[in-house]
């Protein structure tokens, strides 16, 4: 447990960064030397990961990119310019898998500065991963709290780590179901989703109250709206009917471009601005405000308490010890 007497909480409000929804990784990351920084980007070979990628590549930084696809990961690189990112395996629906990358990382004799975990699974059709567990919360929690907790002696002794939790707006649709993890009496891809991504941002703020005393900090991100393969579940009939393309395919003027979607990770994972700072989540490149529910904008913008409790996010840490049956602070 976080001792809640020795740790102030950043305030979750905007603390007037300058940039906007409109930022590009590039922008954000404009005037930072990560020369000498060691980084690893899960999922960083395509959408939103590959250009993270590109932009802190573009500022120095030597980057990992963990895949459950290697060969692919590397001709997607490849392809973009980047052959000095270096590619390892990993599936992080997988524990094992999981435990081998971190030995091997840990191995290689490389630092960790930046720990940036962004892959992930969206409204999935229901399927189990390992002891029965439902495969979103598995991957894009499970997965990444185990890693973190894997790694965490490398962050430690990193002069100012930061870890970047990719959560989304989706974290709305579902705070964490603690009575009925996996979805025994039923299932929703839409809830599990926003379960896994409410454990994301509950992951930062918990992480950031124990690693803080440390030097760690830990930050939770909402890209924003951006058509990427993060989609590559929904019929297109669906994605109709919510209005984020049309008849022809066109995407809503409301979305991201995926330059832009990265902004507000590069900026959590380097801005000057967040020295000190932690525990909070992020949205269009600032802290974002809390979820105003009677504006017309609820469902997309600002972040639900549930998604910032500490109560909640102390209970899913055990949870997830429990599960995984890793724990750095034991």
């Amino acid at each position: 447990m976080s001792d809640p007497t020795q740790y102030a909480p950043t305030p979750q409000e905007p603390l007037g960064s300058g940039f906007g929804a409109r930022t590009t990784a590039l922008e954000a990351v404009d005037g930072i030397d990560l020369s000498g920084r060691h980084v690893i980007v899960t999922g960083g070979y395509s959408g939103l990961g590959i250009e993270v990628v590109r932009a802190l590549h573009h500022a120095g930084a030597t980057i990992t990119v963990p895949a459950r696809r290697p060969d692919a990961a590397r001709a997607a690189l490849d392809a973009e310019g980047l052959q000095d990112v270096l590619v390892d395996a990993l599936d992080l629906a997988d524990q094992e898998s999981v435990a081998a990358f971190a030995e091997r990382y840990a191995d290689s004799g490389r630092g960790l500065d930046l720990l940036i975990n962004n892959a992930a699974v969206m409204a999935a059709p229901l399927s189990r991963v390992g002891p029965g567990w439902e495969s979103q919360f598995a991957t894009n929690h499970l997965g990444h709290y185990a890693l973190t907790n894997r790694l965490w002696p490398l962050l430690v002794a990193s002069s100012g780590a930061r870890v970047v939790e990719l959560s989304s707006s989706g974290h709305k649709l579902s705070p964490v179901r603690f009575d009925d993890l996996h979805f025994e009496t039923g299932y929703d891809k839409w809830a599990a989703y926003g379960q896994a991504k409410t454990a994301n941002a509950l992951f930062a703020v918990e992480l950031d109250a124990r690693g803080s005393r440390d030097g760690v900090r830990a930050f939770a991100v909402h890209p924003g709206g951006i058509m990427t393969p993060l989609q590559r579940h929904l019929p297109r009939e669906e994605m109709i009917a919510a209005g984020w393309i049309d008849a022809d395919g066109n995407v809503d003027s409301r979305f991201k471009t995926p330059e832009q979607g990265a902004a507000t990770t590069v900026w959590a994972a380097t801005a000057p601005l967040l020295e000190g700072k932690g525990g909070v989540y992020l949205e269009d490149v600032d802290i974002a405000s809390p979820t105003d529910p009677d504006a017309p904008t609820a469902r997309v913008r600002g972040v639900d308490a549930h998604a910032v409790d500490r109560d909640a996010a102390a209970r899913l840490w055990q949870v997830s010890a429990d599960l995984t049956g890793v724990d750095a602070f034991r």
